[in-house]
């Protein structure tokens, strides 16, 4: 089964119908989209569209600025959309029989919200549906947004989700002056700001007043009044550290 349904009339949709075919195909697999140009297998009949969009969990319908009153093709003083015989009409019906999830895709910025004082009584919810909207110059990132909410509300979606989630941010970097690697002393306190210090402790190591030296030397803690001088051996050349 298709778990997307691409509803759209040629005359205003077929471009952005092609372009959601190839984006959501590529991201939930070749036969998740259906789109009749290519999912109608030769000798089949156009009925396998309205078996299509009643078994669908999603149906995306392709709005432009003339779909309302797009013009009846045997008649052209007619809408479309008041034919019972119109496909795009007749596949939205199935839809809404079918529980899909049902959404209107605005194609540019000068459709307006839907009016269903202005559909056909058996698609007047149609109008009830929240719309997204996708603009060609940019239907990459407007299609992926739309595949991230899809994923969110339709679960076998996102099991056949190909997507791989954003690389996670590498770890905040660690305080300076807070080590543990190696750790064979101990951890103590200094007050003031310097807070707390691990060392790579050999010797004995105390928080009291006065100066502190830990391990073999290499940190000199004063008594906390001034700063912290420290010697770490022979120093890196810079840019000759693996990374």
């Amino acid at each position: 089964m298709h778990e997307i349904f691409v509803n759209y009339r040629t005359k205003g949709g077929k471009e952005v119908a092609y372009m959601c075919e190839h984006h959501l195909s590529a991201r939930f697999g070749p036969d998740s989209v259906f789109l009749a140009r290519y999912a109608i297998a030769p000798g089949d009949t156009m009925d396998a569209l309205l078996r299509a969009s009643r078994r669908c969990h999603v149906l995306l319908v392709l709005i432009d600025a003339e779909w309302m009153d797009a013009p009846h093709r045997d008649e052209p003083g007619k809408r479309a959309l008041d034919d019972p015989d119109d496909w795009v009409r007749r596949e939205i019906e199935q839809a809404l029989s079918g529980g899909a999830l049902i959404v209107p895709v605005f194609i540019g910025r000068k459709v307006e919200q839907l009016d269903p004082r202005r559909l056909p009584r058996s698609i007047t919810e149609l109008a009830d549906y929240q719309y997204t909207r996708v603009e060609v110059h940019r239907i990459e990132e407007d299609l992926t947004s739309l595949g991230d909410r899809l994923v969110r509300r339709v679960p076998a979606l996102a099991a056949l989700d190909s997507r791989k989630p954003a690389q996670a941010s590498r770890p905040a970097e660690r305080a300076a002056g807070v080590h543990n690697e190696h750790q064979s002393g101990g951890i103590g306190q200094v007050g003031g700001s310097v807070g707390t210090y691990i060392n790579d402790a050999r010797g004995p190591l105390h928080t009291g007043p006065g100066n502190q030296i830990n391990g073999d030397g290499t940190n000199y803690v004063g008594d906390n009044q001034g700063g912290i001088r420290q010697g770490f051996g022979t120093r890196t050349p810079r840019g000759g550290e693996d990374r």
